[in-house]
């Protein structure tokens, strides 16, 4: 008889709580049906966006603590007074980047024996995610910058998509709005850029080339999605590629500030590497012909490649305002500050559906080689740490965990 693999779903302990789950009530039933070997176990939440009655009507057992079960399973970090010895952790760990404000996070997994999967790095063999929520954070930052713009310029309010029950409720909100002849700006061309796109698509905005962008006026609103070929370029001149790019950001240089004289709308929903090129500088900000209002920064990279996302914003507070004369942050709605939205977890504002996407992709993609064979190396790729030790693809942390070197 096969070994039963008790599957635990876990409450979220992380402050500010985040009402995203890994798994749903339905797909608790989806894959008790497809991995006979499972049996799931819901730890009590008054928090989580699917309510404990809605797994307990279809049958699933909801417990206080998840100590008689191997896996457990959740979104952001555990919180290290919860953490349970010896057992298997999935969530959004941000430790492998060297993040200095988990490396007690990292380092107590370790002491403790705990095996660390993390959900970024479930990759297939060519390296691409399998799982990943950047899609709704691109949908809901998308709509964070309509929201931003209807109340700067008191034409019209927006509810938040924190307090929308769904993506459909919040899709029939955007197509009551008009905007007048503005110009939208998103960078990025991955799944973040395309969720923005998603929900602006829904507008029926005139989408235009970079060229006409920033030479062309139109009677319309528009909208103009920029990748790594037009907002950097080679250094010595030679013709732009993506594979080069993201091996030697060092060897190219922006290209973007002609978009800061012409944009009202930034939407910043790119990839960026520490070795990139920044997009916005301080001194471009104070150049007289600044034109950008709003910044959505769904990428939310401090400071370095946009200066004005000088933090963090949340969920509660999700505007503040930048002022170019300082360079400090200042009252969102001032008139002669730029409104930022910088919200690191915007999934969090529509859990539902990024939650249903997000377990979809689990089931399909990690799951079997979770509780089944690893033949593809999917679970081993994703394993920070096992058994007291950093994983195969993870040993470069081993001087970060020491505090050898500081971050």
């Amino acid at each position: 008889m096969e070994n039963i693999i008790k599957f635990g779903v876990l409450k979220e302990t992380k402050n500010p709580p985040d009402r995203r789950v890994a798994v749903t009530p339905e797909q608790c039933i989806e894959i008790q049906n497809r991995f006979p070997n499972v049996e799931i176990f819901i730890q009590r939440s008054e928090l989580r966006c699917f309510k404990d009655h809605e797994y307990e009507n279809l049958g699933l057992k909801l417990v206080d603590s998840l100590e008689h079960c191997d896996v457990l399973i959740g979104v952001k970090e555990v919180s290290i007074p919860t953490l349970i010895e010896g057992k298997t952790y999935i969530f959004f760990s941000h430790t492998a980047k060297k993040q200095s404000y988990n490396r007690k996070l990292l380092q107590e997994i370790l002491t403790k024996k705990i095996t660390l999967l993390d959900y970024e790095y479930f990759t297939d063999i060519n390296k691409n995610r399998l799982v990943a929520f950047g899609k709704w954070a691109g949908i809901v930052g998308s709509y964070n910058a309509l929201i931003a713009y209807g109340k700067r310029n008191k034409l019209f309010e927006l509810k938040r998509a924190k307090d929308c029950f769904d993506f459909n409720e919040l899709k029939q909100h955007v197509t009551e709005i008009n905007l007048p002849a503005i110009k939208i700006l998103i960078s990025g061309g991955g799944r973040v850029a395309k969720g923005a796109m998603e929900t602006l698509s829904l507008l029926n905005l005139k989408k235009v080339s970079p060229s006409d962008f920033l030479t062309k006026t139109f009677n319309e609103p528009v909208i103009c999605q920029i990748d790594a070929d037009v907002y950097t370029k080679r250094k010595d001149g030679s013709a732009f590629d993506f594979q080069h790019f993201f091996k030697n950001p060092r060897m190219y240089e922006s290209s973007f500030k002609p978009y800061t004289k012409v944009a009202d709308i930034y939407i910043a929903a790119h990839f960026w590497d520490n070795n990139s090129p920044a997009f916005i500088t301080k001194q471009d900000y104070i150049e007289t012909d600044f034109n950008i209002k709003i910044i959505a920064d769904v990428s939310c990279d401090i400071i370095d490649p946009i200066a004005s996302t000088l933090r963090p914003s949340t969920i509660a507070e999700p505007f503040y305002g930048y002022n170019s004369a300082t360079g400090s942050e200042g009252d969102a709605w001032d008139d002669n500050n730029i409104t930022v939205m910088s919200i690191d977890n915007l999934p969090g504002e529509l859990p539902r559906n990024a939650s249903v996407e997000f377990g979809t992709g689990l089931i399909e993609k990690v799951y079997p080689s979770l509780f089944g064979e690893d033949t593809n190396g999917i679970i081993e790729r994703a394993t920070i740490a096992k058994n007291g030790k950093l994983g195969n693809h993870f040993v470069y942390l081993q001087n970060f965990v020491d505090e050898k070197e500081y971050k």
